[in-house]
């Protein structure tokens, strides 16, 4: 067994390091950096939504909330109280974490669209609160935040942050990895296919609902802080019911039940819109058709048209032996 065998590093995971390290050398500009970044850090997001609802089965309308909560939290806690940024960070990470154990247990007992209305509910209660809160987070007119510091280092330049943001991204999608494969991820897919039988066999479907609710949290909390020092700026905005939607919407596309789907749909989806800025008004009609396009002849996300490809190459193999 080699080394990269025990610490369970697999080739996709190698490929897409790869991936990383090759595109600042693509990127012409800052403007590309920060849609690089920005694309990262949706995909963090992402990628704990789809545990959430790809391998649990629960549907949430409310981590663009959760998201923008925390990075207000994390945002005050260093420009207000000079905390440092990453125990600032981490304080979030632990709010966030306790409270979103604790409302999962009433709202993780609904289903279907009962649950997702009761996420919703919650981001626009978030949504409210920071817009009202005009002396702690500045209403809507949102609030500075100081610079990110790492170790006695400015994180200043965009290429600091996409080598920052690459790395989290990449150990973030590591751990989610042997996590699926984990005895904890069978058990939330046995979950998503059947909790009745899933409790029959003695599992705790809502200890382990509450828990997978809490890890994709946490993970949004961890990414919407980041942002909040990058951008060295925060607003409701990112809290909003759209930036809820359009991370759902993202996990949809690529894929549900797919840990690089969501990668791939927030990529698209942060990436495509700016591409469409050319069209000026025909900006949001071709992005729906887009995405209607892709939903009617790919409804499993784009990552299928992979296992497409690979369904193809096998038949075609059949055929010649």
């Amino acid at each position: 067994m080699n080394f990269l065998e025990r610490i369970n590093i697999t080739k996709e995971i190698l490929i897409f390091t790869a991936i990383l390290i090759v595109v600042p050398f693509v990127l012409q500009n800052e403007f590309h950096f920060q849609l690089a970044i920005l694309a990262m850090l949706n995909a963090m997001i992402c990628i704990g939504l789809n545990l959430l609802m790809g391998y649990a089965g629960q549907v949430s309308l409310g981590h663009g909330a959760f998201a923008g909560l925390g990075g207000y939290i994390g945002a005050i806690l260093t420009t207000e109280y000079q905390f440092n940024p990453l125990l600032s960070i981490l304080s979030a990470v632990i709010f966030m974490g306790i409270f979103a154990f604790i409302i999962s247990k009433p709202i993780l007992k609904l289903k279907g669209h009962y649950l997702a209305m009761a996420t919703l509910g919650i981001g626009v209660i978030i949504n409210i609160i920071l817009n009202v809160e005009y002396e702690i987070t500045g209403g809507t007119d949102g609030m500075a935040v100081d610079s990110f510091i790492l170790f006695g280092f400015e994180l200043f330049e965009s290429m600091h942050w996409y080598i920052v943001v690459a790395l989290l991204l990449v150990f973030t999608l590591w751990i989610f990895d042997n996590l699926i494969k984990s005895p904890f991820g069978r058990i939330l897919r046995s979950i998503r296919d059947s909790e009745k039988a899933a409790d029959c066999v003695g599992i705790n479907v809502s200890f382990y609902k509450s828990v997978v609710f809490t890890i994709s949290v946490v993970v949004a909390t961890i990414a919407g802080s980041l942002y909040g020092f990058f951008s060295g700026f925060i607003s409701p905005q990112e809290a909003s019911f759209n930036h809820s939607i359009e991370l759902v919407v993202m996990v949809v596309l690529g894929g549900l039940g797919r840990l690089y789907g969501a990668v791939i749909g927030a990529t698209i989806l942060t990436v495509l819109p700016q591409l469409l800025t050319a069209f000026e008004e025909y900006e949001t009609l071709i992005f729906g058709l887009i995405i209607i396009a892709i939903m009617i002849f790919m409804p499993k996300g784009i990552v299928s048209l992979w296992d497409k490809i690979l369904e193809f190459k096998e038949r075609k193999f059949a055929k010649s032996a």
